[in-house]
């Protein structure tokens, strides 16, 4: 009877113990949910044992360049995208259970560094879709092998239904695609000189590659704000895309993308008007493409101030009342929240005067948008007195060197041959990596960069230019710029004064920084003594319902990172085998929550190279 008694009892503990194992929880969103919010709901990983994080397993290219996926994870499997193949592992050992390398078409781009992947589903089939330079595969999930019912034979190309033949267009779609039920969305990069393709953002068919609808970011005749460019500027005009990828209201059926600068980047007198949709927040109807309403964060822009993050969703409590949101920054260091369903401020914005354009030629819009809160995010102009305090010899230098540069308050158009200031810089402020956000805390979080970059308007060398007021079909501008110059001291480090780069937590209730730290070192310099310099950082990071910010993006130490959400006080922090300059992601498999991320050595150039999946998760 006794023993009856035990067995019963120890059956009863065996069955709650298995009710009580975590649940294994896909993660199919490179960007946390279809919303963009970097938020994971996971808690076995937090402020108390992160300390205890090691790494379980570790996936290896070889030789790679530039590389900033983040991967999916969906039934046990993670999916992601190397430079050359796209791989499927075994989420729990990081195992290979197939490849597929997209085949190089003769004559055409060969795929490029893709940020992300997304899955699809109606219960019954699954996709995977994959960017690959301007190709978008469909995948079978199981074996890796296009759709055939796809498009072209598994693949379409966003170089068609575009504009004229594909031959003359050039989009590469950098991220994950956007699914919301049996439709996907894209939008991608375009030239940035002209002659450029339109930035067009566009819906397909999920289970048949076939066009739904486009939504024209330069106007043609007859939609809204057409006149906001020269005449048949829609024949020819390029840029105004959406770069760094869209996110999903999938309630509302509401998709928000959030677009870049127009051709040329650096001279805009051949393209007189404030160029709508370049530089704009856009809320689109998902279902059929209309615009709901829309924000031009830069007028006539000519310093490549893009949107170049995506957006994400967010809940703001304001006066007791909860406000569904979306935020935006880009590389100004402004931050910009709207409400969804409207697309009214949260914080007050003023249109104020903007210096006049010198360049031969050029027209610069008379004011610009400046929102009073939050703050801005990096320096967005520096005095000889903001250089670098590194040493006397490097102060020197920059002095002298700062000294012939054409410098003003933001938004001073670039000079006719003469290298002018632009801060925060062509890195922003903020970079792809995007923000992330705390719906408990409602803090924003962001890391940033803290330096300057110069460029200037110089001729065009050669005849194929246009002429002013017009840009040509198939005419280059009769400018060019001067190239992306940051302003480095003669030793190879920033000239301004640190810290180069910032953490930063915005409490979205007030609109006022919770707190903000030094992000970055360069390891060389630290042993000298010279620590919190902050550094560049690309990637973003991730939070957690547990209060993690976990990231590491910085370029040069090579760390990943887990940060007190409330505090910002370091709690665990990793070297990685090559830099981090990726999202990471977490998942739960196997009853063990992982954090995995894409690390490799592109950016640091004194440091090694390769390309590897690295997973982490609790040791005993």
């Amino acid at each position: 009877m006794r023993k009856t008694i035990i067995s019963g009892l120890a059956a009863l503990l065996l069955g709650s113990a298995a009710l009580a194992a975590p649940a294994d929880r896909d993660a199919p969103y490179p960007w946390g949910d279809a919303g963009g919010s970097h938020y994971s709901p996971l808690t076995q990983i937090n402020k108390h044992n992160v300390s205890r994080l090691k790494q379980a397993w570790r996936y290896d290219l070889g030789p790679v360049g530039e590389w900033e996926n983040t991967p999916i994870m969906v039934g046990g499997v993670l999916y992601g995208v190397g430079p050359r193949k796209i791989v499927a592992l075994n989420a729990i050992t990081g195992a290979e259970k197939w490849t597929f390398e997209p085949p190089q078409v003769p004559g055409r781009r060969a795929p490029l560094n893709d940020r992300g992947e997304s899955w699809w589903s109606d219960g019954t089939s699954s996709r995977l879709l994959v960017t690959a330079g301007n190709l978008v595969y469909s995948l079978d999930p199981a074996t890796g092998q296009p759709d055939p019912a796809f498009g072209d034979n598994g693949h379409i190309d966003l170089d068609d239904n575009l504009r004229g033949p594909v031959s003359a267009n050039y989009v590469r779609m950098g991220g994950a695609v956007n699914v919301w039920h049996d439709m996907f969305f894209t939008c991608g990069e375009v030239g940035e000189q002209s002659p450029a393709s339109p930035g067009d953002i566009r819906a397909w068919d999920v289970k048949t590659g076939k066009l739904i609808w486009t939504f024209h970011t330069i106007p043609h005749p007859g939609e809204r704000n057409a006149e906001t460019w020269a005449a048949d500027a829609w024949k020819t005009a390029g840029g105004a895309n959406d770069w760094p990828g869209m996110v999903l209201d999938a309630k509302r059926g509401l998709l928000f993308a959030a677009t870049g600068s127009a051709a040329d980047d650096f001279y805009a007198g051949e393209r007189p008007g404030k160029n709508l949709y370049a530089d704009s927040m856009l809320a689109l109807d998902a279902q059929t493409g209309k615009l709901r309403w829309y924000f031009q964060a830069v007028h006539h822009d000519e310093w490549d101030n893009d949107f170049a993050a995506a957006p994400l969703l967010v809940t703001v409590t304001r006066k007791g009342k909860k406000i569904d949101a979306v935020a935006a920054t880009n590389k100004t260091g402004f931050v910009y929240v709207f409400d969804r369903e409207t697309g009214h401020s949260l914080f007050p914005i003023d249109e104020l005067p903007a210096p006049p354009a010198t360049a031969p030629g050029d027209t610069a819009w008379p004011t610009q948008p400046h929102p009073r809160l939050p703050p801005p995010l990096s320096h967005q102009m520096v005095t000889a007195d903001n250089l670098t305090q590194r040493t006397p010899e490097a102060n020197k230098w920059a002095r002298e060197k700062f000294a012939t540069f054409n410098n003003g308050p933001i938004f001073t158009p670039p000079a006719y041959n003469q290298e002018t200031v632009s801060a925060p810089g062509f890195s922003g402020g903020s970079e792809w990596g995007g923000m992330s956000f705390d719906p408990k805390l409602q803090y924003l979080f962001a890391n940033t960069e803290n330096v300057i970059w110069t460029t200037a308007v110089i001729d065009r060398k050669g005849p194929d230019h246009g002429s002013p007021g017009a840009i040509l079909p198939g005419a280059r501008s009769r400018f060019t710029f001067s190239g992306y110059n940051k302003f480095k001291d003669q030793d190879g480090y920033p000239a301004t004064a640190a810290p180069w780069g910032h953490l930063t937590a915005i409490d979205l209730k007030t609109g006022k920084f919770a707190w903000r730290i030094p992000f970055g070192e360069y390891p060389e310099l630290a042993t000298k003594g010279m620590t919190d310099t902050g550094s560049e950082s690309y990637g973003g990071g991730i939070v957690t319902a547990s209060g993690l910010f976990i990231i590491a993006a910085t370029d040069f130490d090579r760390k990943l990172h887990a940060f007190d959400t409330k505090t910002g006080k370091l709690l665990w922090d990793t070297l990685l085998p090559f830099s981090g300059n990726a999202t990471p992601l977490t998942y739960m498999a196997g009853g063990k929550q992982y954090v995995v991320i894409a690390a490799s050595g592109m950016h640091d150039r004194k440091g090694p190279k390769g390309g590897a999946f690295v997973a982490y998760a609790l040791g005993e």
